[in-house]
């Protein structure tokens, strides 16, 4: 069986498997999952309303919505990435203090805090 992991970082890795760290999927994760799955760039054993979802629960990693203040403040955000998805990502994490597990530097250059 290939590692659910094998592409993280050592620390991203420690991080992820911490009990003392809750795990969050954006709603903007799931929604690209569901734009590539719809234009054929992402292939799933499952349709992304039933994968995403199981997938979540069976890891243990909480949802998180796109909200009012989130999505403002993506207009404040100086324009380093053009992916839209990665922007919001950026903007729920300085809004709502969280650390986003990335390798893309370009991400990195945000004033978000980012590890890898």
């Amino acid at each position: 069986m290939v590692d659910q992991y094998e592409n993280l970082s050592a620390r991203a890795l420690e991080l992820v498997r911490s009990p003392d760290n809750d795990l969050y999927l954006s709603a903007a994760s799931a929604w690209e999952v569901g734009a590539k799955y719809a234009t054929r760039r992402l292939s799933l054993s499952e349709p992304p309303d039933l994968y995403v979802p199981t997938q979540r629960d069976a890891h243990g990693i909480l949802p998180l919505p796109i909200d009012e203040e989130s999505a403002l403040h993506n207009a404040r955000l100086p324009h380093l990435h053009r992916d839209p998805f990665d922007r919001m990502l950026v903007a729920q994490a300085i809004v709502h203090g969280m650390t986003i597990v990335t390798p893309d530097a370009i991400i990195r250059r945000y004033p978000a805090r980012t590890t890898w």
